[in-house]
Order: C-alpha cells, then sequence, then structure tokens
C-alpha cells in the first residue's frame, strides 16, 4: 500500500468532493479517499499492484475535473 495525493483543479462545491470521492472510490486498488475542496486534493491509499497515477488522473478528467502535476 502506498499514500498518492492529488491536486485537483475544479472543484467548487461540496457536490464536487462527493463526485471526486465517487470515482476514485470505484477503482479497484483504492483503498481510502479523502478529498477536501480546500486546499483541492486527494488523499488515497493505494495499493499499486491495481491502480496507477494514470488511472487516478484519468478518473478524475473523466468526472469533469483536473489534475495539476
Amino acid at each position: 500500500m502506498r499514500e498518492q495525493i492529488l491536486t485537483i483543479s475544479g472543484m467548487t462545491c461540496g457536490g464536487c468532493v462527493n463526485s471526486v470521492t465517487r470515482v476514485l472510490q470505484a477503482l479497484p486498488g483504492v483503498q481510502k479517499v479523502e478529498v477536501t475542496l480546500v486546499p483541492g486534493q486527494a488523499k488515497l491509499v493505494i495499493d499499486e499492484t491495481r491502480v496507477d497515477l494514470p488511472i487516478l488522473k484519468k478518473a478524475v478528467t473523466e468526472a469533469g475535473f483536473s489534475v495539476v502535476g
């Protein structure tokens, strides 16, 4: 297990936080998700043998938000 932090832009409300949380939790290999509006980020605990950074970024982008960096 490894901790991964994503900086996310485009979130403006609690509904956005819920959307990002939901899409990340749905990915295989994501064990824990904590998304905060300020600062816009997601703290995750992931199993890197099942999920990686490009998959995480794609999920966030497909939900309508951007991953910075």
